[in-house]
């Protein structure tokens, strides 16, 4: 064994106080946990504006200076469009400067399909040793504790479907791995040992499966997880995305969650369940006089997502290829309107077969190009700023509003959601809550690589996007 491949060292970390016993424990514990499971690389992962999943991989035998002082990344890469590794001109972002990924060492998790590997996610620091507004994770971390001083707590979970696609031999285009239809008992046997070996390698990094079944598209599956307080929820849905894509690639198919991949298939969305607590675990939205009904303080809530959807949707749906999926009569969400069970409506309220009821609420326009920590950071903001102003709510809509006039659509005030990422995008520009969320800096970065992706694609075909984004996403 040369010295450069000798084992971490159990001794204290050198420069550190040696008072300093939850430090030096933390890292002995880390150490053994990575010794034994005989991890040789650590990767410190980051989920970046554009919702691309990196990572920087540390030498474990080295781990000393990253639990000190964590790894190295321009702050220009805070600013990388989906297409290509450039800064986005405008982003107030370029070559100087450095961030510090910080390992959350609570999401450290051993990789059950990369033999050697261990994985974390990480906070985004200055040199200084401050938070910096660029980190995704770090602008949920705020707006949740917004929340809790207004005495809400949020948990989620993500709903992810997918596609399972291969290669034809000859070198063609994916197709999907089967002709199956919704729910059909064969896809499952078609693809038993994917899904199975997907379902083993969620669950020993610590995901709670719920749910499994077919969808409707050929090739399309749905596996749901249980909900857990928001920031354990976009952590779980980088977990999701990176075990599903490299089980798949082991098995010699192509996973892919693009909302949109083929024009006569059914599109994939990630609808996002939520729910509002007390810090004491109370749950918020059931009426407590009216079973079957929203608390005033959840009916706000909602009010508030739905007054910002057209800004939110800029983060929710964000890239030219959401738009593709979000179309009237297939349940996709494409109505500003909210339903008890109306799965035609952005934010659907599911119903208990038992009170209390309801208990959740879901939101239908999200899909996987959208970053789950901005996605659920802006739906706080809205929401709360839904709570804080007591917006009203409208009264449900329990009609398919595709199956009603423009004139009748009018008198209701129920509005198409943004048709393309252009228009929800100049809602962002001009929705203060949201933007003064997000804080100056992140704002600014956000809307110029958005902007740059939306010039970019706008005018690519259906096929075109798929082949550029197919490995992103």
């Amino acid at each position: 064994m040369t010295s450069s491949d000798q084992p971490l060292s159990s001794e204290p970390l050198s420069g550190e106080n040696p008072e300093d016993a939850a430090t030096i424990d933390t890292f002995q514990t880390i150490a053994r946990q990575l010794r034994s499971c005989n991890v040789k690389f650590l990767r410190v992962a980051w989920c970046d504006t554009a919702n691309v999943i990196r990572a920087k991989a540390a030498y474990v035998p080295r781990l000393e200076g990253v639990f000190k002082d964590g790894v190295a990344l321009c702050v220009g890469n805070q600013a990388l469009p989906v297409m290509y590794d450039a800064v986005t001109a405008g982003s107030g972002l370029g070559p100087l400067g450095d961030l510090r990924l910080m390992p959350d060492w609570d999401t450290l998790r051993i990789l059950p399909y990369a033999s050697g590997h261990a994985s974390v996610m990480s906070n985004m620091y200055t040199n200084e040793g401050q938070p910096s507004n660029l980190c995704p994770r770090n602008f949920l971390r705020r707006m949740i504790a917004e929340a809790s001083a207004s005495g809400v707590c949020l948990k989620a979970a993500f709903e992810n479907e997918f596609y399972l696609l291969r290669q034809p031999s000859n070198g063609a285009d994916l197709v999907p791995v089967d002709d199956t239809t919704f729910c059909m008992t064969y896809a499952m046997d078609i693809n038993h040992d994917v899904i199975t070996d997907i379902c083993h390698s969620l669950t020993a990094q610590g995901i709670v499966l719920e749910q499994y079944h077919a969808e409707s598209g050929n090739g399309q599956h749905e596996i749901s997880i249980v909900y857990s307080d928001a920031m354990k929820a976009a952590d779980q849905q980088i977990v999701f995305r990176e075990t599903v894509k490299a089980v798949a690639h082991k098995h010699q198919m192509v996973a892919c969650f693009l909302p949109k991949i083929f024009p006569n298939q059914a599109g994939s969305g990630t609808h996002i369940h939520l729910s509002l607590h007390t810090r004491d675990g109370t749950n918020l939205v059931p009426s407590e006089t009216e079973n079957g009904s929203l608390s005033p303080v959840a009916s706000h809530f909602v009010a508030g997502v739905l007054e910002h959807l057209p800004g939110l949707m800029a983060i929710t749906a964000p890239t030219p290829n959401s738009y593709r999926r979000l179309q009237p009569s297939t349940w996709s969400g494409a109505y500003k309107a909210w339903g008890y069970e109306n799965k035609e409506c952005a934010l659907r309220v599911p119903l208990n077969p038992r009170g209390p009821s309801p208990t959740h609420f879901e939101l239908k326009t999200n899909d996987a190009t959208a970053n789950p920590y901005f996605a659920l950071g802006a739906i706080l903001a809205a929401g709360l700023d839904g709570v804080h102003r007591k917006l009203p709510l409208s009264p449900p809509l329990q009609i398919d509003p595709g199956q009603l006039s423009d004139d009748e659509r009018f008198e209701r005030n129920i509005q198409r959601v943004p048709t393309c990422l252009e228009e929800s995008l100049g809602a962002l520009s001009s929705d203060m809550v949201l933007l003064e969320a997000l804080s100056p800096a992140l704002s600014q970065a956000y809307l110029a690589v958005k902007h740059a992706e939306w010039k970019a694609m706008n005018k690519l075909t259906l096929d075109e996007e798929v082949k550029l984004l197919v490995n992103r996403y």
